[in-house]
């Protein structure tokens, strides 16, 4: 179909959409109250409409729905921090304050901190059973997340800690730089695999109940994995990937588990995560899974994806790992790509419904370009940097646009636009 024909036809299917900010902007996501799971997807990861809108989504289910669980691309060690202070649980001894790592800006920002705030104050004088929690889901904190299961055990059976520590030494010389690890690993020095594997299965077979023991048994579950990604990582190819994607779904699947029949949670991450994987580049060509296509599988129709994306406009990010936040200028779509067409529309903020409207789910099923920016952007080199061939009607059960987009504020890592205090969100 031309791409005129397209653009009028998601400017006839569209539903046009007020500011996020707006007080009825997120009674649309009404249509997914059904879903056990709604996956909130962004197109980068430094847009501030994109985290307005999650922000506002997320509340809305909170409040309407009934969603217990709030899961976002984020190390679980990190959030654990805010999901104690949602809870109007005090800090634990010794705890480091959250997210102090790149890239800082994703998770220390305005509507992140307005959202957990907003979290502590509906948690207030409610049962524990019915609160509302906030889990990460990623798994790049390895050092973290030995501190956090050998604190458990310290204060639970120092015993079993004394044991785990010895497991664990062989780790310890890399916990701060793993990717030292990975290149011994790449050698052959496997050695730490079975003692941190035997370490998890020690800590889950205690079948251990109540907040504290999950954290605990989540942490072992992640250090046991991640141990894995930092030796693959180096081979390059989809393992890594692989291995984190089905890493982050394992963990969603073991929260619902907890939470009980009935609970449901909204998950935060990037389209790369959110889309179905199986209806892109990643699954066709270069044979990568992701957690959105882990979860159709697992959950079916109880599961609802939904990209977020912007044509141009501003955006934080870094130029390279571990480089300072800049704020920079998106560039406007390509001709022949998917978010072209959107601007096309010449409607500036819209939803469109895949479920609902399946003529035009089956119109945009062709392969058509789609921007994918993370922490990282680069826009002299966009088209391979940042694109590849998508099927968005596939890809999504539904598709959130913001025509026009700024740049999220937050501590970034250059420390170039701190609008947010060192005590975010609660002075650590």
């Amino acid at each position: 179909m031309p791409a005129g024909d397209l653009a009028q036809a998601i400017a006839g299917g569209c539903i046009p959409l007020p500011p996020p900010d707006d007080d009825g902007f997120a009674a649309f996501a009404d249509r997914w109250a059904d879903c056990r799971i709604l996956m909130l997807g962004e197109a980068s990861h430094g847009t501030a409409e994109f985290y307005a809108a999650r922000a506002a989504i997320t509340r809305r289910m909170i409040e309407r729905h009934g969603t217990r669980i709030v899961a976002v691309e984020a190390d679980w060690p990190d959030a654990a921090v805010l999901d104690r202070h949602v809870r109007g649980l005090p800090p634990r001894k010794g705890a480091e304050e959250p997210f102090q790592r790149f890239p800082r800006w994703m998770w220390r920002n305005a509507p992140v901190a307005g959202l957990v705030d907003w979290m502590r104050d509906w948690n207030r004088g409610r049962d524990p059973g019915d609160q509302v929690g906030f889990y990460g889901l990623d798994m790049y904190n390895l050092s973290a997340s030995i501190r956090a299961v050998l604190d458990y055990l310290d204060n639970t059976d120092p015993e079993a800690a004394a044991v785990a520590r010895g497991r664990y030494g062989c780790l310890e010389p890399w916990t701060e730089q793993p990717a030292a690890y990975g290149r011994l690993a790449g050698s052959g020095y496997h050695k730490c695999e079975q003692a941190v594997v035997q370490q998890c299965r020690d800590l889950l077979a205690r079948a251990l109940e109540g907040r504290d023991q999950l954290d605990a048994a989540q942490n072992a579950r992640l250090v046991a994995t991640a141990e894995r990604y930092y030796r693959v990582m180096y081979g390059g190819g989809a393992e890594s990937w692989n291995l984190r994607d089905s890493h982050m779904a394992d963990t969603l699947d073991h929260l619902l588990q907890a939470g009980g029949a009935g609970t449901r949670a909204v998950v935060w991450a990037h389209n790369s995560h959110v889309g179905d994987a199986r209806q892109t580049e990643m699954g066709s060509r270069l044979g990568e899974h992701n957690l959105g296509q882990l979860a159709r599988e697992r959950w079916g129709d109880q599961v609802a994806l939904v990209g977020l994306g912007t044509d141009h406009g501003t955006v934080t990010a870094a130029s390279d790992w571990d480089e300072d936040a800049e704020v920079k200028t998106v560039r406007p779509s390509r001709p022949d790509s998917f978010e072209r067409l959107c601007h096309d529309s010449g409607t500036s903020r819209f939803l469109l419904d895949f479920r609902r409207d399946g003529d035009l789910a089956a119109r945009l099923s062709q392969p058509l370009l789609q921007r994918f920016i993370g922490v990282i952007y680069r826009p002299e080199s966009e088209r391979l940097s940042h694109y590849m061939q998508a099927q968005a009607g596939r890809q999504y059960d539904g598709w959130i646009w913001f025509d026009r987009t700024q740049a999220l504020a937050g501590a970034g890592d250059g420390g170039r636009h701190d609008d947010v205090p060192d005590t975010w969100p609660f002075g650590l």
